[in-house]
């Protein structure tokens, strides 16, 4: 009998493998930080052991998969070396348990996790579908045909798959802590591709896309007449988006979805591609396109009194227009506050300009202290340099978040990568 111990079992893309394999009937435990994290939440209603980090958790018998986050000098990694036991790292072990379905990797450098659980919501009204999402979200189905996986581009990590469809949402230049620049993200993108088996579905109105090669047919979808999956007639409104699809200029269908922003119908529109290259029934896409109710992190709603707060996952400028442009679809009447906590050094110094743009679409804007990362060194770089570049913008502080109070009737957006969660957390408190 294999046991799978997770070094690292909180991370969102371990979570969510651990969470697959016991629900394949597979023995699982794992160890981390004893801080509470979101990510716990479904192993604990799973009952899924977590231990804190110690080396007598390693024992004879298991098999070791070790998180990214981790070098082989951890306690626990050295141990299960020294005593001989199988140690996989987390992509690798994904890269061989992925051959055994049609597999579907979507990548991107925005938009990865919302797409993923659209797809694997929609694919699963078709047939059965494991997928790991990397909001933390994963579940494994006995005898599925498709798995849906979400594919990091940091560190080029996501070369240790080979799957049979990637879906690719953009390239941009991120990460500027591995990145030299954007051919080089470009380059990993382009390694990828040439590993995918069936076919790519990428977004066409994308300029570093449309230079992808590739040994697979290249689908592409977007907004542009070039584009084999156009969106046409697009109808935003308070409810949602309806759109109409045509493949090569041909209508095939009209459809709906529940969530806002032209980024949203990208997600869908990828979904569909990939879908109709699958001989998915259309009926079926329609339905399931109207019953998600999104992912993690993304877009998620609250109504306390007179306002809206909004927790977005948005770390990059490309993404915070995105979730501004959102939340003013659905709430056109109502003012947007941005509460924003940069998400590393490197990211924040790589993109002061780019922040300060995307950020001033917003009615009011406050910052939160750069959440940095163990990895790097902050430099002489501190908020204030962000501070500077936006007009009326201002500092706000854990202990300290009543000034959010004066926006009546607004949508408040706390966005970032960090623990921007524990400002809302705290602003929640003052309300109650």
């Amino acid at each position: 009998m294999t046991v799978y111990h997770f070094v690292g079992i909180k991370g969102t893309g371990m979570s969510a493998l651990a969470q697959i394999l016991h629900d394949m009937n597979y023995h699982v435990q794992g160890s981390d930080i004893e801080k509470k994290v979101f990510t716990q939440k479904a192993l604990e209603a799973r009952n899924i052991k977590i231990l804190p980090f110690a080396k007598e958790n390693i024992q004879e018998g298991l098999t070791v998969i070790a998180g990214n986050a981790f070098p082989d000098t951890h306690p626990e990694i050295e141990e299960a070396n020294r005593i001989g036991l199988p140690v996989i790292r987390y992509h690798r072990f994904l890269g061989e348990f992925m051959e055994m379905y049609t597999s579907v990797a979507i990548t991107g450098v925005h938009g990865k996790t919302s797409t993923t659980g659209l797809l694997s919501h929609v694919i699963q009204g078709a047939e059965p579908t494991s997928y790991l999402i990397g909001d933390g979200t994963g579940k494994g189905i006995p005898n599925s045909k498709y798995f849906a996986f979400e594919a990091c581009e940091y560190r080029r990590h996501f070369l240790a798959y080979k799957p049979d469809y990637a879906i690719m949402t953009n390239i941009d230049f991120d990460h500027p802590d591995y990145f030299a620049n954007l051919d080089d993200v470009f380059d990993a993108f382009q390694q990828m591709a040439l590993q995918v088996k069936k076919g790519i579905i990428a977004w066409g109105d994308d300029e570093q896309l449309q230079q992808i090669q590739a040994k697979v047919p290249v689908v592409y979808y977007g907004f542009g007449d070039d584009n084999d999956f156009q969106a046409r007639n697009i109808v935003k409104s308070t409810k949602g988006t309806a759109f109409d699809v045509f493949v090569r200029n041909t209508f095939y269908g009209s459809f709906q979805i529940t969530t806002f922003g032209d980024h949203s119908v990208l997600n869908a529109l990828s979904v569909i591609a990939l879908c109709h290259y699958e001989g998915i029934d259309i009926e079926i896409i329609q339905q399931r396109l109207l019953t998600f109710e999104g992912v993690k992190r993304r877009f998620n709603e609250k109504k306390l009194g007179d306002q809206i707060l909004i927790d977005d996952y948005a770390h990059h400028p490309t993404e915070i227009n995105a979730t501004i442009d959102a939340a003013r679809q659905k709430y056109p009447e109502r003012d947007i506050v941005a509460v924003f906590q940069p998400h590393t050094f490197t990211r924040t110094q790589s993109f002061l300009d780019e922040f300060a743009d995307s950020l001033q679409k917003a009615d009011y804007i406050y910052l939160c202290d750069i959440f940095g990362s163990a990895r790097e060194n902050a430099g002489k770089l501190t908020i204030d340099n962000l501070l500077e570049k936006i007009n009326n913008s201002q500092l706000i502080i854990e202990e300290d978040t009543s000034v959010l109070k004066q926006h009546e009737d607004a949508v408040i957006v706390f966005m970032g990568a960090g623990d921007i969660q524990k400002y809302q957390e705290a602003y929640e408190k003052v309300l109650a």
